[in-house]
């Protein structure tokens, strides 16, 4: 359960999502994750370091090989995002279809 904790906090899976291509900056980080505040960014920063699933670099921030495995692992869960969103999209727009029928 400590890891669906740590996952759990605000913009966690986000900034592992952001690293999964490589090290960034915390400039770069905040710059990805619009909204995303530099003392959350900090605090998580050093909370998914001292869980082994980050490391500095000198380049920034980079996923661990224990990190690159759960990227590996949010990979699904990103394919079923967009097909959700989809689904979303598609109920929105029946929804306004019946709310507006066409005039005949």
């Amino acid at each position: 359960m400590a890891a669906m904790d740590l996952f759990g906090r605000r913009w966690a899976l986000r900034i592992l999502w952001e690293l999964r291509a490589g090290p960034l900056g915390a400039r770069a980080l905040l710059a990805h994750c619009e909204g995303l505040s530099s003392s959350v960014l900090y605090q998580r920063l050093r909370e998914l370091t001292s869980s082994g699933i980050i490391a500095p670099s000198v380049d920034g921030y980079e996923l661990t090989r224990l990190g690159a495995a759960l990227s590996h692992a949010l990979q699904p869960l990103d394919e079923w995002a967009i097909i959700w969103a989809q689904a979303q999209a598609q109920a929105q727009a029946q929804e306004q279809d019946d709310q507006n029928p066409a005039e005949a």
